[in-house]
C-alpha cells in the first residue's frame, strides 16, 4: 500500500498545482495553472490533469479542518459534505479546493482522493494555546479555538530543517517561518506545533499580503455598528488590507526595489511588517522556552535574503546570527547560519506535495487496517 504513486493537488488563492509524486518521493511531473472557475479553465485544468500518468491515489490540501478532521480522511460523500460546510472558515481558499475536488472526480473517477489539512498539524497545540476567552456557549456550538495554518509547510519544513543540520527532530525547539503572500509562524518543539500566529481563520496573526493580521476585535464591531456591511468587511480583511492596504502591492520584491528608491509608502509597509514579524517572531520562542533554529520557507521565506537578515537581526539577542555571504547565496534547502551560532537557520524549500503525499500513504493504510 505504501508504494503508491499518488498525484498531489496543491490550490492557492490564484493558482493550482500538480505534482506527480512516485512512490520514492521523486517527482515525474508537475503543473501549475491559474484557474477561475470559469468553463474555459475548468477545461484547461481537466485537460492538463488528464494528460498526466494515471495516479494510484490523488492528495488535496484543504486549508480548513474545522474540529472534525486532525489527519488526512479518504473523501467520500460524507466528508465532501462536511467540506463544503467549512468553506466558510477559509473562503479564500477552501472553495477552489471543493472546484478541484470536482476537477478530479472527472478526470479519476475511480481513484481514492485523500482530504489533506493545514490545520492537522496544529491539532496538538495546547489548550492554554489553542482556547480563546470567550463564552463557553460559543466555544462548544461554533468550534471556536485556534487552528493555525500551513501546516503541512511547518511540517515539512521542520523536518527537513532538522535533516539538513544533522540533528533528531525531537530535540529541537524552533521557529518556522512561512512567509509568502500568506504567512504564519509555528512554535515547534521536538517535532510538534505548540503555539501558531493564525487563529479560528487564516486571518490572523502576520501583516500578508493582503490580510492585515491581528487586529483589535473592536474594529469590525465598529465598523458595523456604522453602516459598513458584513460582505464588505469580508472583502477589505481577504482582499484589500495587509501591505496592499498599505503600499499599493502586496509583491515584496516590488515593495523592497521601491524601498530601496526611497519611496515612503514602501519604507512605511516594510517598517510594519517587520514590527509585527520581529513580535511575533519573540513571542513563538516565548512558548518554546528557547530557541535552537530559525527556519525560513515560502516564496518570500526563501527568496528574500533581507527579510531573513533583518529577522535575524532583531531575534540576535537570543543567539540568532546569520553568515551574510550564506544568505545571499541561498538557493533550495540551505543551512544560512555560521557553524558557531547558538541558533542555527536555515532555509527549506517549501514541499507541500511530499507532505500531501505521505498523508495520503497514510490515510489509506488506516483504510485497510
Amino acid at each position: 500500500m505504501a508504494a503508491l504513486r499518488v498525484l498531489t493537488v496543491n490550490p492557492g488563492s490564484s493558482s493550482v498545482k500538480f505534482s506527480l509524486v512516485e512512490a520514492d518521493d521523486t517527482v515525474r511531473a508537475r503543473v501549475e495553472l491559474s484557474t477561475g472557475g470559469a468553463d474555459r479553465e475548468a477545461e484547461r485544468v481537466l485537460a492538463s490533469v488528464a494528460r498526466l500518468p494515471r495516479p494510484d491515489a490523488v492528495g488535496i490540501r484543504f486549508v480548513h479542518g474545522g474540529r472534525d478532521y486532525t489527519r488526512p480522511v479518504v473523501i467520500d460523500d460524507e466528508v465532501a459534505e462536511r467540506l463544503h460546510e467549512l468553506a466558510d472558515l477559509a473562503p479564500l481558499h477552501q472553495p477552489l479546493s471543493l472546484y478541484a475536488l470536482g476537477e478530479i472526480h472527472r478526470a479519476f473517477p475511480d481513484v481514492p482522493t485523500v482530504a489533506c489539512f493545514d490545520t492537522a498539524f496544529h491539532a496538538t497545540l495546547p489548550e492554554a494555546a489553542a482556547t480563546y476567552a470567550l463564552p463557553a456557549e460559543w466555544r462548544e456550538r461554533y468550534g471556536l479555538r485556534r487552528y493555525g495554518f500551513h501546516g503541512l509547510s511547518h511540517a515539512y519544513a521542520a523536518r527537513r530543517a532538522a535533516e539538513l543540520l544533522g540533528a533528531d527532530l525531537s530535540d529541537l525547539r524552533m521557529v518556522v517561518c512561512h512567509l509568502g503572500a500568506g504567512a504564519s509562524l509555528a512554535a515547534v518543539a521536538g517535532g510538534r506545533s505548540v503555539d501558531t500566529t493564525m487563529g479560528f481563520t487564516p486571518l490572523d496573526g502576520l501583516v500578508m499580503a493582503t490580510r492585515a493580521g491581528a487586529i483589535d476585535p473592536g474594529i469590525p464591531l465598529w465598523l458595523l455598528a456604522h453602516g459598513v456591511p458584513a460582505e464588505e468587511l469580508r472583502d477589505a480583511f481577504e482582499h484589500r488590507s495587509g501591505l496592499r492596504a498599505l503600499a499599493g502591492t502586496g509583491d515584496m520584491r516590488t515593495l523592497r526595489s521601491r524601498a530601496a528608491a526611497h519611496d515612503e509608502q514602501a519604507v512605511s509597509a516594510l517598517a510594519v511588517y517587520h514590527h509585527r514579524l520581529r513580535g511575533q517572531a519573540a513571542a513563538m520562542t516565548a512558548a518554546l522556552g528557547g530557541l535552537d533554529a530559525l527556519v525560513f520557507t515560502g516564496g518570500v521565506g526563501e527568496h528574500a535574503p533581507e527579510t531573513r537578515r533583518r529577522l535575524a537581526a532583531d531575534l540576535a539577542y537570543l543567539g540568532a546570527r546569520l553568515d551574510p555571504e550564506r544568505n545571499d547565496a541561498a538557493r533550495g534547502d540551505s543551512v544560512i547560519s555560521p557553524p558557531d551560532a547558538a541558533v542555527a537557520a536555515v532555509v527549506v524549500t517549501a514541499r507541500e506535495d511530499l507532505e500531501i503525499a505521505a498523508g495520503v500513504r497514510s490515510a489509506l493504510i488506516r483504510q485497510v487496517q
